[in-house]
C-alpha cells in the first residue's frame, strides 16, 4: 500500500475521506490547503495525491502542473466539485491519472486509487518503460516487447502523440499532420486508423498501447516516450 497525501479543504468530507481510505488500509496524511500540502508532502513517502481543485489559497491545476515539472512519480487523482467534460480534459492535460468527481460513489474512488496502485507498482514501472518511435525504418519499440513495423500514417499518428505525450493533442492537429483538411475530413477515419494501430501493438506484442481517448477532443499517450530524429 501507497501512503496518500490528502488535500481537502472541507473538514467533513476531509474527515470522511481519511477514515474511508484508512478501512481500505491506506495511510493518510491530510491537508487543507496549497501551503500545508508542500510543506507535508515527502516524495520518498508519499505514492499517491488526492487532490481538491478548489482551495482557498489557489487553484489545484497549479499544483499538478508544478508536481509534475518537477517530475515527481507520483499518481494524482482528482477529486473535485468541478465535473465538465472541459474540466476532466483539463484535469488530465495537465498531468492527473484520474479525474472524479464528488458525486462519484466512495466505491469508485476506492476502486480508481486500487488501479493507480497496481499500475504503480508493477514490474514495468520499476524498469526501463520508454516507448521509442523510429522514422527510418517506421517502427515502434515497446519496453519489454518486439519491434512493430509502422505504415506511414501510423508513423505520423504516434509521431503527433508521442512528441507531445502526457498532454491531449487534439483530433485537429492530428488529421492536419496527416495532410488532410479537418473540415473535409470524415473523422471516423481517424477512429479507424486508431483502432488499427491498438489491434497491430496487441497482435505483434500482447501489449496495450497508451494511448487515452478524449471523447471528441483527441487522444493522449500516457507513458514515456522518445521520438528518434
Amino acid at each position: 500500500m501507497f501512503d496518500v497525501i490528502l488535500l481537502e479543504d472541507e473538514a467533513v468530507l476531509r474527515d470522511e475521506l481519511c477514515d474511508f481510505l484508512s478501512d481500505c488500509g491506506y495511510r493518510i496524511d491530510a491537508e487543507s490547503s496549497l501551503t500545508g500540502f508542500r510543506q507535508r508532502f515527502d516524495p520518498t513517502r508519499h505514492g499517491i495525491a488526492l487532490l481538491d481543485l478548489g482551495l482557498p489559497d489557489g487553484d489545484g491545476m497549479a499544483l499538478i502542473q508544478e508536481l509534475r515539472t518537477h517530475g515527481e512519480n507520483l499518481g494524482i487523482v482528482v477529486f473535485t466539485a468541478r465535473g465538465s467534460t472541459r474540466d476532466r480534459v483539463n484535469g488530465l492535460d495537465v498531468g492527473a491519472d484520474y479525474y472524479l468527481s464528488k458525486t462519484s460513489d466512495l466505491d469508485e474512488l476506492a476502486a480508481t486509487l486500487a488501479a493507480l496502485s497496481r499500475r504503480l507498482n508493477a514490474p514495468s514501472a520499476k524498469k526501463a518503460d520508454t516507448w521509442v518511435l523510429k522514422p527510418g525504418p517506421r517502427s515502434l519499440h515497446p519496453p519489454g516487447g518486439p519491434t512493430i513495423a509502422l505504415s506511414e500514417q501510423d508513423l505520423t499518428v504516434l509521431h503527433e502523440l508521442m512528441r507531445h505525450a502526457g498532454h491531449i493533442v487534439s483530433r485537429r492537429q492530428i488529421i492536419q499532420a496527416l495532410g488532410e483538411d479537418f473540415l473535409s475530413y470524415d473523422q471516423r477515419r481517424l477512429d479507424t486508423q486508431m483502432r488499427r494501430l491498438r489491434r497491430k501493438v496487441h497482435e505483434c506484442g500482447g501489449l496495450t498501447l497508451p494511448i487515452n481517448t478524449a471523447r471528441n477532443v483527441g487522444y493522449r499517450f500516457h507513458a514515456k516516450a522518445l521520438v528518434s530524429p
